[in-house]
This record gives C-alpha cells, structure tokens and sequence, in this order.
C-alpha cells in the first residue's frame, strides 16, 4: 500500500505537539478520504507485549486514529466548528495481532450523516462508528481485531 505521507507527517506533528502516545507508535496513513481512513501500525518493541503482539494500548490508538481522522476529515470538509470526543469504546479480539496491523474505518458516510444531523439540529449526536484491524502481511484479509467506538459531535461556540 502506498504512504500518503502528507496527511503521517501531519498526524505525526498531532502527535507531538497534542497527544504525544500518537507519535509512539508512529502511525502510517495509506488512505484518508470522504469515505474511509486506512492506517498502519507496526509491530515493533514499543508497540508489542509480552507475548510479542500488539499491545492492547497500541490497538486502541490505532482504532482511536482511524475513526477520529476520518471524523476529523469529514468535519473539515462541512466548514463547521464541531468539537469531536468519543463517548465509549467496545472491542472484540478475535485473533491475537502478530504482525504490522492495519485499522480500516470505512463510516465516511455515517460521519457525514452524524454532521448534518449536529448541523441540522444544534445539538449533541453520537454515532457508533466500527474500526477493523488486519495484518495482511501475515493474515490476509482475515479480521483479526474489531472496534466500535461511538462518537459524539456537537457544535462549537
């Protein structure tokens, strides 16, 4: 998969000036658009466990990264002020991630309702948003991990 290396540099500048866990594990973004985010994490010493998977931390930043980016794109897109937070968070790990992962958010769509409706209404909406996470250099397509953390989304100011 190709790096965008734009929108890495630019969540890795998040990361170092905002929330610096981000730029710990280094994330690589390989799509971010209107309908999906797809980003990489490595699997390396700071971001494995004891049993030389990833850890439960890195995962959640992971699926953290891509849902909030593409949240964040999709914010950006409407030319409003929308303060993002996400409300909670379920995970179902269905397979021990031994390998460089990938979180794929394909919600685009859903994010983009959940705006117009903030838009629309002027208050408060959540939305429950699903992250997968793959390692296809070792698995394939097989899903190996599953997110969903819901959303919330308000007007600012």
């Amino acid at each position: 998969m190709k790096i965008n290396w734009k929108q890495t540099l630019a969540v890795r500048t998040f990361g170092l000036t905002k929330i610096p866990l981000i730029l710990f594990v280094r994330p690589t973004v390989y799509i971010l658009d209107a309908e999906q985010c797809v980003l990489g994490i490595r699997l390396k010493r700071r971001t494995q466990n004891h049993l030389y998977s990833l850890y439960f931390g890195t995962l959640a930043i992971g699926a953290d990264l891509a849902s909030g980016l593409l949240a964040m794109e999709m914010i950006k897109r409407s030319n409003r002020r929308i303060s993002l937070v996400f409300k909670d968070m379920q995970a179902n790990f269905l397979k021990r991630v031994d390998a460089d992962a990938i979180f794929t958010c394909t919600d685009g769509p859903k994010i983009d309702d959940l705006i117009q409706k903030v838009i629309e209404t002027g208050e408060r909406q959540h939305q429950s948003i699903k992250i997968n996470v793959t390692a296809p250099a070792k698995y394939g397509e097989e899903v190996l991990a599953e997110f969903s953390l819901t959303l919330s989304l308000k007007l600012k100011g």
